[in-house]
């Protein structure tokens, strides 16, 4: 049996275990990765330099998010055709997505270095962030390329029914990162270039482990000539699901955009350090219920393109109820040990005192997170993308950038603190809602032979 067969004939919680712990492995150490650099930054560079890697991930990001969202619109895709045991669309949908990637990350690459300092000032880059955002910027966008390839290929495992190369490609660089940093930044005092540069080497070495395992035989898809010549109906289907994953995204990006001018304005260099921090946990504290998330994409796709009803409405609830379970543990340790956390990143006083009350604040609604996330994420595995987007873009989008503008001017720089969980709130109901909705008047309304085939909608 081949790894993407078993999608759909594991039982669903041990099939959502093999596929979500990997996936949540491989975060978790993204997310170390990205905390260990921010501490190393605040220790030995300063308050200013965490300020500067607020500004800067967010942009290099939203370029390689181009490789995520051809990397999860085409493993939709390639779910499905697996699914339906058409292997050449499998193929032929990886090749044009190889393709695309190239193409649009070279031609983002080239304005991100020709437009370099407006396009950190929109990002928030006032005062004195701008010096050392600059620094940082000019060597982590040479390692966008790498990563990018890696997003995209990093999903294609997943749908291959393969989580755990797919872990091991989001483990080389954090674990690369982690050993270059102490050297570049502490051995050979480059500082905050220093940082920077652990960076690009290690996104280049993640690139570098998904290239070789496509080419290795170790995959069930192959690439060719041929399959990597563009398709305009096949690139039109992968950017109408993939559209969901760049405009989450583009909307996060935005926010970064909103946030670090509002929290300049309301709190100086001081305040979007505090985000900083908050921002690291916050990855950090979401990687059991993001590796859910990715886990389940890859099992919703493929049963429901095998037309096995049963197994796509199970995956859904046990999806939403394990993530919940385990955002509330989280939730409970946030609170408990707040300060503990806001410590290992800087020993400025006032960030010490300042950060635990707002990364509490932020924190309220954690244990919602889980029915967005899946709720959006099951549009986004049946090719259905225009709900999918518009439920992705729910929180960010309609209610917390509108939020962060407006509750600042009534509470200060708690009103932006108090947008995260108001925003969270609504956004899980809506989401479940829209959800139950949809699966009563689809799954639960047919009996399994009469569910006729879904369309994938173009947005």
């Amino acid at each position: 049996m081949n790894a993407s067969q078993e999608l759909g004939t594991k039982p669903m919680g041990q099939l959502l275990a093999k596929m979500a712990i990997p996936a949540s492995i491989g975060i978790l150490v993204m997310s170390i990765y990205f905390i260990v650099d921010t501490i190393f930054v605040g220790r030995f560079v300063g308050t200013l330099g965490i300020a500067a890697i607020t500004v800067v991930m967010p942009i290099t990001f939203l370029i390689a998010s181009i490789g995520m969202s051809i990397g999860v619109g085409g493993s939709s895709i390639i779910s499905r055709a697996l699914g339906g045991n058409d292997n050449r669309k499998a193929c032929h949908t990886f090749g044009n997505m190889a393709s695309l990637v190239f193409l649009i990350v070279a031609a983002l690459l080239l304005g991100g270095a020709f437009f370099q300092e407006p396009i950190l000032a929109l990002f928030g880059a006032n005062g004195g962030i701008m010096a050392p955002a600059k620094e940082y910027f000019n060597i982590i966008l040479a390692g966008v390329p790498g990563l990018a390839w890696s997003m995209m290929g990093n999903n294609v495992m997943r749908a291959e029914g393969r989580p755990k190369m797919a872990m091991l490609s989001m483990m080389v660089p954090a674990v690369a990162n982690l050993i270059l940093d102490p050297i570049f930044i502490i051995g050979l005092g480059w500082g905050l270039a220093g940082a920077a540069w652990a960076t690009t080497i290690s996104y280049y070495l993640s690139g570098a482990f998904t290239f070789w395992f496509f080419f290795s035989g170790r995959s069930e898809l192959r690439l060719y000539r041929s399959s990597m010549i563009l398709e305009w109906p096949l690139v039109k289907e992968i950017f109408s699901i993939g559209v969901v994953t760049l405009s989450r995204q583009g909307t996060v990006s935005l926010l970064t955009i909103v946030l670090n001018h509002t929290l300049f304005q309301f709190g100086n260099e001081l305040a979007v350090a505090i985000y900083g921090i908050i921002n690291r946990i916050m990855m950090f504290a979401n990687f059991p219920v993001l590796g859910i998330t990715q886990g389940f994409l890859p099992i919703a796709g493929y049963n429901y393109g095998a037309r096995k009803w049963e197994r796509v409405r199970s995956i859904v609830r046990y999806s939403i109820r394990s993530g919940t379970l385990i955002a509330m543990g989280l939730f409970a340790g946030i609170m408990l040990f707040a300060t503990p956390l806001v410590n290992l990143f800087t020993t400025d006083p006032e960030l010490l005192g300042r950060t635990p009350p707002a990364l509490m604040l932020t924190f309220l609604a954690l244990p919602l997170i889980t029915v967005q996330l899946i709720g959006a994420a099951y549009f986004q595995a049946i090719g259905k993308a225009v709900p999918a987007l518009l439920l992705t873009l729910t929180k960010q989008g309609f209610f917390l950038i509108p939020f962060v503008l407006i509750l600042p001017h009534y509470f200060g720089l708690n009103g932006i603190w108090y947008a995260f969980p108001i925003s969270d709130l609504l956004a899980a109901g809506i989401t479940y809602a829209y959800l139950k909705m949809e699966m009563k008047a689809t799954l639960d309304k047919y009996p399994a032979e009469e569910i006729p085939e879904v369309e994938v909608e173009a947005v």
